[in-house]
């Protein structure tokens, strides 16, 4: 498992979307490093940690697989499908986690009735899609991702410029990653959370829709919302100093 340590202070683990590795938090680093010890993680079969591969879809294993490198307490930030990840560490380990922060993820991604969220069919195509043209279908998905912000252009530019800073992820890896995407639902354990916890929204995100923040917020009523007028799925990235200013705010 590959986690760089950086800076001082509180320990402050992030986790990165799917497709992805933690090289997409190097912009961020930089101001954040003198406040927080941070963890990045290359999630497993991502990055540099692409022998470190968990082929099931089944959630606590990807937690598990990442918790024993982790410290004895720590804040927790998971963005996208670390969002998953974070959020089944958080239930699984309370006394671990001292803040969860969760940054453009939800509880369950798929649309379903009543529900908002990714359609199935849009999932579905991206498996099939996976198959035929791994690298393509990434960059697809990124596209999606800034798709709606003010600086879409250069947004999916940097991320595909971090992609490519480290190995490919591997098949195994992108495959059930992607299932977590389809098949997880932890709208019913959301009232089991005991930390404090804040969720980070982008108005303009087509991944996980503003409308699901009121669902969301109905289930786990004692959430901060923070929700970005200008951003889409990375609000980290298109608006840096908001995001830093809702962490430290947050976490101090």
């Amino acid at each position: 498992m590959y986690i760089e340590r950086i800076g001082q202070g509180p320990d402050l683990v992030l986790l990165h979307g799917w497709g992805l590795n933690s090289a997409v938090w190097q912009e961020i680093v930089p101001p954040l490093e003198p406040y927080y010890t941070l963890h990045l993680v290359d999630l497993p079969g991502f990055g540099f940690s692409q022998h470190t591969i968990v082929e099931s879809a089944d959630l606590s294993l990807w937690s598990e697989a990442v918790l024993p490198h982790l410290p004895a307490q720590f804040n927790l930030l998971g963005w996208s499908m670390g969002g998953l990840i974070a959020l089944r560490m958080a239930l699984d380990h309370p006394t671990r986690i001292q803040r969860l922060v969760l940054m453009g993820s939800s509880p369950c991604f798929l649309q379903q009735e009543n529900w908002p969220g990714i359609r199935p069919d849009v999932l579905s195509g991206f498996n099939r899609a996976l198959q035929l043209d791994t690298r393509k279908t990434i960059e697809r998905f990124l596209a999606i991702q800034a798709m709606g912000s003010e600086s879409v252009k250069e947004d999916v530019k940097r991320l595909k410029n971090w992609l490519q800073q480290r190995p490919d992820a591997t098949p195994a890896a992108l495959k059930a990653g992607l299932q977590l995407l389809e098949t997880v639902d932890l709208r019913t354990e959301l009232a089991q959370l005991n930390c404090p916890v804040m969720s980070l929204y982008g108005r303009l995100d087509s991944l996980v829709p503003v409308a699901a923040v009121a669902e969301i917020e109905s289930l786990l009523p004692e959430c901060r919302s923070v929700i970005f007028p200008h951003a889409a799925h990375t609000p980290f990235l298109s608006h840096p100093q908001l995001f830093i200013e809702a962490l430290h705010q947050f976490i101090d």
